[in-house]
């Protein structure tokens, strides 16, 4: 079970829980990530208009985002609210949920694979992780993209790196975006066609890209040619495409080579 490093939530976190048991004014949850605490959740919680049978909206055994509105630290009792939980948090919390099972089950692949338990892996490697990249799951990916490297910066040593890296690049595939745009090149002079070719080849050169990046320029059948950007995020890729269009329009007017760019549509 995914688990946090502090006992108790605070005031306004987002939990994932699991409906134990649902009553005529209020249900019982499991926080999924407070080893198994229990919380109430009251009926005034359950939702934003009125409902003739909270079974409506929840029941037994169901998944669920609910946000913490009082805790009792003396008597470690947690209420939640499920109302005050926006779609947009919903989503983003259950996507944070996933990737931390995801990493725990690494976790775990890897303390078995070198004879240890699963706390000694959150020990060891697991709040590492979460202290240098923020999300245990995010330094695995960082592994995988960039070698043992993302694992030893982040403080990991021997068993445990080696273990670590091995089950990430076994279980996790980082995924990446492309992005694509047409550009118009056209010239009437002479040399024209080396003309173009300047304009498509010299920018390239001037790209910083890391190992995770890449452009690919081609033909579509002059006077058009195609620019794909691949990366493992958008806003990485948009860098990149930017930087090549700035240069290869200020070579275009610099070799009198008429210009036109369009992006295309994601």
């Amino acid at each position: 079970m995914v688990r946090m490093r502090k006992e108790l939530p605070d005031v306004g976190e987002l939990v994932v829980a699991t409906v134990k048991q649902v009553f005529e004014y209020g249900a019982y949850l499991i926080l999924d990530e407070y080893n198994s605490m229990e919380a109430y959740l009251p009926w005034s919680e359950v939702a934003s208009k009125w409902v003739r049978n909270i079974r409506d909206v929840i029941r037994e055994g169901q998944k669920v985002v609910v946000k913490v509105i009082r805790v009792n630290r003396r008597n470690k009792q947690v209420d939640v609210s499920l109302k005050r939980v926006f779609d947009n948090e919903r989503r983003r919390k259950m996507l944070e949920w996933k990737r931390a099972v995801r990493a725990e089950k690494i976790l775990e692949l890897a303390a078995k694979k070198i004879g240890k338990t699963l706390d000694e892996a959150y020990e060891k490697a697991g709040w590492k992780l979460e202290d240098y990249y923020g999300e245990i799951y995010a330094g695995l990916e960082q592994a995988v993209m960039r070698g043992p490297e993302g694992l030893k910066e982040a403080g990991i040593e021997e068993p445990w790196l080696s273990a670590l890296y091995e089950e990430a690049t076994r279980h996790i595939e980082v995924k990446k975006v492309k992005i694509t745009g047409t550009l118009t090149l056209r010239s009437l002079s002479p040399d024209g066609v080396n003309r173009i070719r300047r304009v498509l080849s010299e920018p390239l050169s001037k790209l910083s890209l890391d190992e995770n990046t890449s452009i690919r320029v081609y033909t579509a059948g002059a006077p058009r040619y195609k620019i794909e950007v691949t990366s493992t995020d958008y806003k990485t890729a948009e860098k990149v495409l930017a930087s090549y269009i700035r240069s290869a329009e200020k070579l275009s007017k610099k070799l009198s080579v008429e210009f036109g760019f369009e992006r295309d549509r994601r």
